[in-house]
Parts: C-alpha cells; structure tokens; sequence
C-alpha cells in the first residue's frame, strides 16, 4: 500500500495499531512530513517506508518497482497539485499498481462551502482557487474526476459526492460540506 500525501502519517499508523500486517509506502513532498513519519514511535522498516518525493513527477519509481502494489490512497492530495498535472499523477500511480489494484480517491467535491467562501480575487481558474497560506485548492466534480480516471487507464467502480456537515457547538458553526469519493481499479489486462 502506498499512502501519497502522507503528512504526520495519519492513516498508516491507524492501520498498523489496528493490526494490519501489509508494508506500507508513505510518501510526501515535504520533508518535514517525511521526518515526522520517521519519528513516529511505530516507525520500522520493516512494515513502512516514508520517503520524500514530487509525486507529479515519476520519481516515486525510484522507491517503489512498477506493478507491486495493490492499494495507493489519494486523500486530498490531488485538490493541492495544479490541474495540468492530474493526468500525469494517475498515470504515475497506475503504473506502481498490479493488474487489480485499487487507488482510493477522497478529496474536495465541487461547491463545497469552503469555494464558495473564497472572495474574488482567489479564484485561478475553473474551479481552482488560491488560499491565504498560498496553497492551491481545487474541487472536482464526478464528471471530471471520471474523465480523469478512465483517461489514466482506470476502471471506475465508484465515484460520488459525500455530503458532510462541520459542527462546532461551542462557536454555533454547522457548515455543509461536499467531498468526492472514488474507487477505480487497474484492469487485469491493462489498457494504458
């Protein structure tokens, strides 16, 4: 398994206090990120291997050999690259995948509240928009993310809207939020 977008390892450490016995990848394009996986108290080589790398470009080939994995998750992570590098991420992450294998997609769906919060002037392009911290934000919606997928060489199982709500009691906030949701798989018989 391949968690891209790692972070401080918020999924891989969950599944190994679970129990799950699978080597895991864990990778990130901020070193920072990478170290603190690294330091994380369950850190072992032999079931995790974090490493730093651009997943837009093919660098994460250098990690980990082409058709060894079954399962890459894309947890919003796709939301921060801009929209010219889609295509190449997936194809990047289909090639590391064995005939089967899955990614598992979450990320941002299309009018979410948090696009339409943003104030002119944040707006890059269709659907992509600029935060204050500078980072990039984008919102898909199920049509593009198929196109994205099947364009890729994936076959889509699922991929839909998840509607959420963001309660803070204590400030009387309730805000609605719309996610994307996805599951595609690599075919036995690779298309791309």
């Amino acid at each position: 398994m391949l968690e891209v977008g790692c972070g401080v390892g918020n999924l891989v450490y969950p599944l190994l206090e679970e129990g799950c016995d699978m080597f895991m990848y864990a990778c990130d394009l901020s070193p920072r990120a990478v170290n603190l996986v690294k330091a994380h108290a369950l850190y072992s080589e032999k079931n995790i291997k974090a490493f730093q790398t651009d997943i837009t470009t093919d660098e994460v080939l250098k990690e980990i050999p082409e058709e060894s994995l079954d399962i890459v998750t894309l947890i919003f992570v796709l939301s921060s690259i801009h929209p010219c590098k889609f295509l190449q991420v997936l194809r990047v992450l289909y090639r590391i995948l064995k005939p089967r294998g899955v990614i598992l997609f979450r990320d941002y769906g299309l009018y979410d509240m948090a696009q339409l919060r943003f104030k002119p002037g944040h707006k890059i392009a269709d659907n992509l928009y600029m935060r204050q911290d500078g980072t990039r934000s984008y919102y898909f919606s199920e049509e593009y993310l198929f196109e994205l997928l099947v364009g890729a060489g994936f076959e889509v199982v699922s991929n839909m809207y998840i509607q959420r709500r963001t309660v803070n009691k204590k400030d009387g906030i309730d805000v609605p939020r719309i996610f994307i949701q996805a599951k595609a798989k690599k075919p036995a018989v690779p298309t791309t």
